[in-house]
């Protein structure tokens, strides 16, 4: 028997193929699946326009038989077959694909989508496989023929014996080696891992023998293994269906099987778009982080599927990364596939079908907000950090599209409030936002620099992630309402005399004021009376973009360079606290211990921000120096 030669392109497509286009030999099983898939929608589609075909879908099917003593995998198909010419046309020449030329030739329209239209999809099997050998027999006709090949070295063409019409293939498996054990595609549980994961959607039945156990007859506590056929596949995705169709329940069971979390979903978003591109997907909003979430090894993605057939298990490009939580899949026939159909074109389908989600995403959010307030807040618990990195991120590009989703705890309201909330209800007057930052509700609570604020009844907006801050100074402003720290050494409060009256302490105490910043040596910007403070004696504020809080977050991080940022930081001094009358005696009479106290000044202004004091055993000393 004659060994036909491939075309010298195709044998170097197959070597390619083989040993680069996939990145995983698994989905070899994928393709052969998706073939046979194609070959019964022939047969329907054939079945639509010939009277004297009938099509009864359960005549149906795909059928998967591993036997591990011949080590060989059989993939059976009851479609349309092929006759001798079209086993050397699709399968001698590699990329000339059968279901493309087919659905040209019928004029099938979009709405009935083909999966395998490279034709390369069949060479995968080489990956696992030392020889392939396909037996067909076409509708129609009364005659097989087998096509066998051993991969770049060519095929052979046979008459062969079939009973019925369709197509068998058996993969005479590789043999094992150190890094390889193709053993695997032999084991029952491994074929059903494989099918649910990419061909879970396929509309027609894959079935497969499985074992089971059974106890024996004698009740003796022995169990017996046998054998019985199942149907591996779901065949009926849950986004084909109606929404009316499905409940809640129905939703959560998708999500659990799909391993989207462990958890359970807050909410779920079923899309169905039939426009210029036609798309399904369900997303589903999470109740609680992944574990490694916030880490670099995070990936995030939906599941993209073309006609119902996995392609790539994360694609990233459908989500922004502010909205990385959300979880699901989409499913579409419009998509430009590449040829291992692993990933994609970036190409407008994408960005159109991507840009939508992005879109819906966002309004359930807002829904979820103003409906379900307790469940918004369970969701910002988990996830609102990563809101805030999406408005800090890109130079604050999304902020507009996330700024009406972040929350902040309110020193009124003492709970998390959006910022048109706190805007709506600002009194008259008041010109900024004013926040208060921390690692904590509590330190913050009891920090000196909120007293003047909170002494005008002016909210306070908490920040505790060391995040907020960044992602405000990148807001800038919200509804014309600029945002400001309550350290910032300008609060824009007018103080009337009491202001008048500070001004005037400030020119009669400079002399003082300087001698206390020639002590600190460089430390400080300035030394100066304070406006804002009522019954603490001293606190620090700031000059310039750079505030305390800001300054601890970016020394935190890893700099090559061992450069710390530095806020530019005044000591503001209560002029009508106690402590102050010692200040001045001391300016009078004793300048050494004037130095102690704005040491001591200086290094309890240093706490009270939780920043670290330069030497502790100098402070734990000064302390002694004034007890004794």
């Amino acid at each position: 028997m004659e060994k036909k030669q491939f075309q010298a392109e195709s044998k170097r497509l197959l070597e390619m193929m083989i040993n680069s286009i996939y990145t995983k030999k698994e989905v070899f099983l994928r393709e052969l699946i998706s073939n046979a898939s194609d070959a019964i929608d022939k047969i329907y589609y054939k079945a639509l326009t010939d009277d004297a075909l009938t099509f009864d879908k359960d005549n149906y099917y795909i059928r998967i038989i591993p036997n591990k003593d011949n080590r060989t995998l059989t993939v059976i198909d009851t479609g349309i077959g092929m006759t001798k010419e079209e086993l050397e046309s699709n399968l001698g020449t590699i990329a000339k694909s059968g279901s493309l030329a087919f659905k040209k030739e019928n004029e099938i329209k979009d709405g009935y989508d083909i999966i395998g239209q490279f034709g390369v999809g069949f060479y995968a099997a080489f990956m696992v496989a030392d020889v392939v050998t396909v037996t067909s027999r076409a509708l129609g006709s009364e005659q097989a023929f087998k096509w066998e090949s051993r991969g770049a070295d060519g095929y052979t063409i046979e008459p062969a014996e079939k009973g019925d019409v369709g197509t068998e293939i058996v993969l005479t498996l590789k043999e094992n080696t150190e890094d390889e054990s193709y053993d695997e595609f032999l084991d029952e549980w491994r074929l059903k891992e494989i099918i649910k994961k990419y061909s879970d959607f396929i509309r027609y039945p894959i079935k497969m023998e499985v074992t089971h156990s059974k106890p024996k007859d004698d009740d003796n506590g022995e169990y017996v293994d046998y054998k019985e056929e199942e149907t591996i596949n779901s065949m009926v995705p849950i986004w084909k269906k109606n929404k009316s169709e499905l409940t809640d329940e129905d939703y959560i069971n998708f999500y659990n099987e799909k391993r989207y979390g462990f958890d359970k979903p807050l909410k779920h978003i079923h899309i169905r778009v039939d426009g210029t591109v036609r798309y399904n997907a369900i997303l589903y909003i999470p109740e609680r982080a992944p574990y490694d979430f916030y880490t670099p090894d995070y990936e995030k993605g939906l599941e993209l599927y073309s006609n119902g057939v996995l392609i790539m298990n994360k694609c990233a490009d459908l989500l922004p990364d502010y909205f990385s939580f959300v979880k699901g899949m989409v499913d579409s026939e419009d998509l430009s596939l590449n040829i291992s159909r692993e990933m994609l074109q970036h190409d407008r389908q994408l960005k159109v079908i991507a840009k939508n989600i992005k879109s819906k995403i966002k309004r359930e959010l807002e829904n979820l907000l103003k409906n379900d307030r307790e469940n918004y807040e369970k969701f910002y618990e988990a996830f609102g950090r990563q809101l805030k990195f999406g408005v800090y991120s890109d130079f604050g590009a999304n902020k507009e599209v996330l700024q009406d989703l972040l929350l902040f705890y309110s020193s009124k309201e003492k709970k998390l409030v959006t910022l048109a909330e706190y805007v709506d209800r600002m009194p008259e007057g008041q010109k900024y936002i004013y926040y208060a930052t921390g690692d904590s509700i509590e330190r913050i609570d009891k920090l000196p620099q909120t007293e003047l604020v909170a002494d005008k009844g002016y909210e306070i907006l908490y920040f505790t992630d060391d995040v907020d801050e960044f992602a405000i100074k990148m807001l800038l402003k919200y509804k014309e309402k600029e945002f400001k720290s309550v350290s910032d050494s300008d609060l824009g409060i007018d103080g009337g005399e009491n202001e008048k009256e500070t001004e005037a302490e400030e020119k009669e105490y400079q002399e003082l004021f300087d001698y206390m910043a020639g002590v600190l040596d460089g430390k400080i910007k300035k030394v100066k009376a304070s406006k804002r403070l009522k019954t603490h004696p001293v606190c620090l504020s700031t000059e310039g973009e750079i505030t305390i809080e800001m300054e601890k977050v970016l020394n935190a991080m890893p700099n090559p360079n061992g450069q710390k940022v530095t806020a530019e930081k005044v000591l503001e001094i209560n002029t009508h606290h106690d402590v102050f009358k010692s200040l001045q005696d001391a300016f009078n009479i004793d300048k050494e211990k004037l130095k102690l106290y704005t040491k001591l000044l200086y290094n309890q202004a240093l706490l009270i921000e939780g920043l670290p004091i330069e030497d502790p055993v100098a402070f734990t000393n000064d302390i002694c120096k004034v007890m004794v």
